[in-house]
């Protein structure tokens, strides 16, 4: 039992720090009002700091992850299987959190006058899309309002280093130190976020008043309603797909055990070794599962996909925005994609995820601290859903590459 609190305490010691600094922050804004005003430079330190890591910070880890990547080569078949089979489970996770949103908008009753994006516009030319995805100047590649284009030239220079192997290794050396440096430097600023956040929140109830703290009990209610009926629903249907319907009760059989653990440390990483058991006692291929769901653990979060249409339309809510149409839509879900399947993979990806939605989106720094809040809050839950989906993601490819009868064989 001692452990097991210990445990608990190590894995979500700070996130309730955070909260609880959240919730003093806002409870001060609701007593004092626009006099909570004075906290304001607090929070914009925080905010500052963050937004002065992010640059280096993508550019570093991602080039060093794909500079990394040696065994791509290797990997064939089943590597474009399973990376295409994360795509569409990723997809489907965003369009049902998107139904979700759009029938049950999560930020709901929030009146905030005067405060709208800097430069917002839809993608809904071609010009506008080239200027999303590229520069045209190479120092604009190191500007937060470019972590786009700066996510594509860090992924071309990382594929570039890759291939010219031994000869780049003295560079992909510095990249990997300044990679772990950044991601250090993120580990010393978040020290200061208990303090940051609880006076953002301050002045943001103050100034904008208690309404906005009902808004994010909203969001929580949506997702987590959406996020558990994926749960049960989602993976039985992938269940019954692979196994041809005579799988699905030896697949929730195993899966308690990962789930809860998963629900419990917050880590798809720290689940992995419940999984491959799970996976084991499912029949799943060893190759199969030796494959898949390490990767998965990296590069597949269909939770975040979840988290990521919910913090999109939780800002276009906040900001006064319509959330509607098919430009709009298709945006969202390819960001919410990019988060949770390619993203999800570097380090401090959730970050850089929550910053590719400010700025893609023309959305001011201070948008920035609201949907990080979000992602701390739905956390224990997308870790569930992401653990899982690399278990019934397991079970497909073996549907795909091993033919129909690959659980019947198993089995027997």
């Amino acid at each position: 039992m001692t452990d097991s609190k210990t445990g608990l305490l190590k894995n979500y010691g700070f996130p309730v720090i955070l909260l609880i600094s959240i919730a003093v922050g806002s409870t001060i804004g609701a007593l004092m009002g626009k006099e909570a005003l004075v906290f304001k430079p607090l929070g914009d330190v925080f905010i500052n700091l963050m937004f002065m890591i992010v640059v280096p910070l993508v550019f570093c880890t991602i080039t060093n992850a794909v500079a990394g990547m040696s065994s791509l080569k290797r990997l064939g078949k089943v590597l474009g299987t399973t990376i295409s089979i994360f795509l569409i489970t990723g997809v489907i996770a965003a369009v049902l959190m998107l139904a979700a949103v759009v029938f049950f908008p999560p930020a709901q009753g929030i009146v905030i006058e005067g405060v709208a994006p800097q430069d917002f516009e839809p993608l809904n030319t071609a010009e506008q899309i080239v200027k999303a995805f590229t520069v045209e100047d190479f120092a604009d590649l190191f500007s937060r309002r470019h972590i786009l284009p700066l996510i594509i030239f860090s992924i071309l220079l990382g594929v570039s280093l890759n291939a010219l192997g031994e000869k780049a290794r003295p560079v992909v050396n510095i990249v990997s130190i300044l990679s772990d440096a950044m991601l250090q430097l993120v580990k010393i600023v978040m020290y200061y976020a208990p303090i940051g956040l609880g006076a953002y929140f301050a002045t943001l109830v103050g100034d904008f008043g208690p309404q906005l703290l009902g808004s994010y009990a909203r969001a929580m209610i949506v997702y987590h309603t959406v996020t558990f009926a994926y749960f049960f629903i989602a993976f039985s249907v992938y269940a019954y797909i692979s196994t041809d319907g005579e799988g699905i009760a030896r697949f929730w059989k195993n899966m308690i055990t990962p789930a809860i653990t998963a629900l419990a440390t917050g880590s798809s990483n720290a689940t992995l070794p419940v999984n491959l058991e799970a996976a084991r006692n499912i029949g799943v291929p060893e190759d199969i599962r030796n494959m898949v769901l390490p990767l998965g653990a990296t590069i597949h979060m269909e939770g975040s996909c979840l988290s990521g249409i919910l913090k999109i339309s939780f800002l276009f809510g906040f900001y006064g925005l319509s959330f509607s149409g098919v430009n709009t839509f298709a945006t969202a879900i390819a960001i919410a994609a990019l988060s949770g399947v390619v993203l999800s993979g570097i380090p401090g990806g959730g970050l850089v995820g929550e910053m590719l939605i400010v700025s893609l989106y023309g959305f001011p720094p201070e948008a920035f601290p609201i949907i990080a809040t979000i992602g701390f809050l739905v956390d224990p839950a997308a870790t569930m859903v992401n653990a899982t989906g690399d278990t019934a993601s397991s079970m497909l490819v073996a549907r795909f590459l091993e033919g129909k009868n690959w659980f019947r064989k198993a089995q027997g």
